[in-house]
């Protein structure tokens, strides 16, 4: 999926965090959401829009609504992100502590 929002972007709004938050304990809908958060339906989606073009949720028809629920491919590569952070800063840190100190004088 091509996304034209940051995952860190997304991510970045603490309702959106929230909402994904809540998305990773169980798939629900805009309603449930909405009752969960002190925000407005019309809030919510637009949260869920800005997520979804992300690539971090995805949802599905389940009769009149949708179900929203983190979607695997997304977290997948918001994951490898950390990865990449994680490894260059252990990196880093062994650099840094290998490096011969230089007397004080």
């Amino acid at each position: 999926m091509q996304t034209n929002v940051n995952s860190w972007t997304a991510l970045g709004d603490p309702t959106r965090r929230t909402i994904f938050e809540l998305l990773v304990e169980h798939p629900c809908s805009v309603g449930e959401l909405a009752r969960a958060l002190p925000v407005t339906r019309p809030a919510v989606s637009q949260h869920l829009k800005v997520l979804r073009n992300a690539g971090l949720v995805a949802d599905t028809r389940a009769g009149k609504q949708r179900i929203y629920r983190v979607d695997p491919e997304g977290l997948a590569r918001l994951r490898a992100e950390l990865d990449i952070f994680w490894s260059k800063t252990l990196a880093a840190y062994k650099v840094a502590v290998e490096q011969p100190r230089k007397e004080m004088e």
